[in-house]
């Protein structure tokens, strides 16, 4: 894997929506899979799902790193430097 300061140097902050995407919940939607923001904490869906709200937002607001919200997986994504860690 390799990496990035975005990724070595992003925290961890408590999931804002535990139990799904920000977005589809506020509007009824669904999504596939799930990523969160570790600047803010902001809980999307991925760009697999219709809304793709974690791209969204990261263009939005410039967040750059989100972390799978998926049990099981143990992974970070740099939307700056499309990098995974």
């Amino acid at each position: 894997m390799s990496t990035c300061a975005h990724i070595t140097q992003a925290q961890n902050p408590s999931p804002r929506t535990p139990e799904g995407c920000e977005e589809c919940l506020a509007t009824g939607g669904s999504w596939v899979h799930l990523r969160k923001c570790l600047s803010c904490g902001h809980v999307g869906c991925c760009d697999s799902s219709p809304g793709k709200h974690a791209t969204a937002h990261f263009k939005e607001i410039d967040h750059p790193v989100v972390a799978s919200f998926e049990p099981g997986e143990n992974w970070r994504w740099c939307y700056l430097d499309n990098v995974i860690g």
